[in-house]
């Protein structure tokens, strides 16, 4: 502080150096004093100093904007995503977030701050919260699939909906669960629509057996004025049979599609014991008139080695195996029909309804070839089609 003319101190910055001069023995005899007054230079430097605490201020405040921002659309992100989305905190389950979907879900209640048990006791009696203290005191995520649960309509009555959903647990710095995400969809409209399709699935299944149980008593009729038909008239309840039986499996599977393996099982079950057969190869997924032609196809074989083949003995058996090599779009299976242990094969002379079924293979509109050799161990039946795969 150095005094000014008129009384009052001012604040000045001296930079300030002391060397020391030594005479011809070396002691010090001197002190050179050299003083600069520098308050200029401090100013300058404490100027510099707040520009620099502006621009980091600056850069802070523009940092915060952007972080407004992105919260800002995050919150939009959260507010507008289409499944039900809530964050539980605490041990208790309390409502920290939720979004528009999910108060849509549980009736427009309010639910913020308030714990599960507090906004939503059906809820909990339902054993949904359970499930929230299995997930906090587990810390192992729980995914529930089409899950039935009662929750309030617009008349604040219950209603039945079924829901897909995740509880995800969230954990604080330490490791520990300090709350549970829960996000998910409502799917009662695809199950409704599931049950309404199963429905008129069974409802087909049903008049389809109706038209050939019809069918079947107009042959019998008609087998009836024929003489010697007997013989005939089983063989085309058999093939019937083996319709209804392709058409029963492909119910069960919504008419979409049908397991190749299951397929020649059921065809098999049909007309005798699956004890004396072998399978081996691996599953596909048939198109529903691929897997119609292929029963009917399995059907003949198994009725040809009942009559002729290794089926007509008790110690005759059939092995099935078949391979699947994709090719472009498509498959190509190769299913190959081997009988062994019944009486010695001989060819024969004229070519059958049954016989001319097998060899027209799958369908006239898929690529496939039929070989049939008639080894004298046993009827090797060899069958090559290049198939469809089924649409997702």
């Amino acid at each position: 502080d150095i005094e000014k003319p008129d009384g009052s101190m001012d604040v000045r910055y001296w930079s300030a150096t002391h060397t020391p001069v030594r005479d011809k023995m070396g002691k010090v005899a001197y002190l050179l004093q050299h003083t600069v007054d520098v308050t200029e230079l401090h100013g300058l430097r404490a100027m510099r100093t707040e520009m620099d605490v502006i621009k980091r201020a600056d850069a802070v405040q523009a940092r915060n904007l952007d972080l407004s921002e992105e919260t800002h659309q995050l919150k939009a992100l959260f507010e507008q995503a289409p499944g039900f989305i809530a964050i539980l905190s605490g041990p208790d389950h309390r409502f920290q977030m939720v979004n528009e979907a999910y108060r849509k879900l549980v009736g427009k209640r309010d639910l913020i701050a308030k714990t599960v048990a507090e906004a939503l006791p059906e809820v909990i009696e339902q054993g949904f919260g359970d499930l929230l203290d299995q997930v906090r005191d587990t810390q192992q995520a729980f995914v529930g699939r089409r899950m039935k649960v009662e929750l309030p309509g617009k008349q604040s009555d219950l209603q039945e909906r079924f829901l897909d959903f995740l509880y995800q647990p969230i954990f604080s710095e330490e490791g520990q669960v300090s709350g549970i995400f829960v996000q998910g969809h409502d799917v009662t409209d695809q199950v409704e629509a599931e049950e309404r399709q199963k429905l008129l699935m069974n409802e087909l299944n049903h008049r389809v057996k109706n038209t050939l149980a019809i069918v079947q008593g107009l042959a019998a009729q008609t087998f009836r004025q024929l003489d010697g038909s007997e013989d005939a008239r089983r063989t085309f309840n058999l093939r019937l049979g083996a319709l209804a039986s392709a058409h029963d499996l492909l119910t069960r599977s919504n008419w979409e599609a049908a397991g190749l393996l299951e397929t020649i099982k059921s065809s098999v079950e049909a007309v005798v014991e699956p004890e004396r057969f072998t399978f081996d190869g691996t599953d596909l997924l048939l198109v529903p008139q691929t897997a119609v032609s292929l029963s009917m196809l399995i059907h003949e074989l198994c009725t040809n080695a009942i009559k002729y083949g290794a089926l007509s003995v008790p110690s005759g058996h059939v092995a099935i195996c078949w391979t699947v090599e994709e090719v472009d779009d498509d498959c190509v299976l190769t299913l190959r029909w081997t009988e062994q242990g019944g009486p010695p094969v001989i060819a024969p002379t004229r070519s059958g309804f049954g016989s001319r079924l097998i060899k027209h293979g799958f369908s006239a509109e898929h690529s496939s070839t039929v070989s049939m050799a008639f080894e004298p161990d046993g009827l090797i039946c060899t069958i090559v089609a290049r198939l469809p795969r089924p649409s997702a």
